[in-house]
């Protein structure tokens, strides 16, 4: 269990503001029907809490668990959460890992966004069934992939730049094939000021490379992938379902 965000922590609601324009509405959408009197509503990697605050927006009656492993990351979800009346009476953070996740007997419905593939074939099937075990009939888990569904070479691309205040800052991300299915993906963010690099910051992690179609047969459930959202094209979200 490694916490792969941690350095590169402080950068990080800046891909969170794009990742949630992107991929909000089609999990709104798809958590719009869940009936909440099950139990709360569980999101796996809750990041700095940009997606809590969607999924509270759409079930304004639900309980969040939002369970963040990365004390930096958790530290800002926490002060997002802290801040806001309704998500300081609603949401309960918590540190776990996805592969020791402290669960309820019983929930609404699982988010996991930009998780699944950190664990292992057999880590993910363990989590679906403790999972699957707890949901009612109809009950969804939402699964964010990355698009990635086998190992290949993915050159450094530039894939963020925002300036703020006498700084910009440019995230660039590229891949590289690992053992069996995985790849190792490595970023980087640079910090300029007046043209120069005067900061860099880099990190790598591990990707299981899946697809919907994996994770359904894994789950043992059915699935459907949500492939758009207000008419937009939307990132590569599935949805299990008992």
């Amino acid at each position: 269990m490694i916490d792969y965000y941690t350095p590169s922590a402080e950068f990080y609601d800046m891909v969170a503001v794009r990742h949630t324009a992107s991929s909000g509405p089609p999990l709104a959408r798809v958590l719009a029907s869940v009936d909440t009197s099950h139990g709360p509503i569980v999101e796996i990697g809750a990041g700095t809490g940009r997606i809590t605050e969607v999924i509270a927006a759409t079930l304004p009656g639900a309980d969040i668990i939002a369970a963040e492993p990365s004390a930096t990351m958790r530290a800002i979800l926490t002060a997002r959460i802290a801040g806001d009346p309704d998500l300081r009476r609603r949401v309960t953070v918590t540190d776990d890992f996805a592969q020791d996740l402290r669960l309820p007997d019983h929930v609404s419905a699982v988010v996991v966004f930009g998780v699944a593939g950190h664990l292992t074939p057999p880590e993910r099937i363990a989590l679906w069934r403790r999972l699957s075990e707890r949901l009612p009939p109809g009950g969804p888990i939402v699964v964010e992939l990355m698009g990635v569904h086998a190992p290949r070479h993915i050159p450094p691309v530039m894939s963020l730049r925002e300036t703020i205040g006498r700084q910009t800052y440019e995230w660039w991300i590229g891949g590289e094939p690992a053992s069996g299915d995985a790849m190792r993906f490595t970023t980087t963010w640079k910090v300029l000021r007046d043209g120069r690099t005067v900061r860099e910051v880099s990190d790598s992690y591990l990707w299981h490379t899946i697809d919907v179609a994996q994770l359904s047969r894994e789950a043992g459930m059915t699935s459907h992938r949500v492939t758009e959202a207000g008419g937009q094209a939307v990132p590569e979200i599935g949805v299990l379902l008992k």
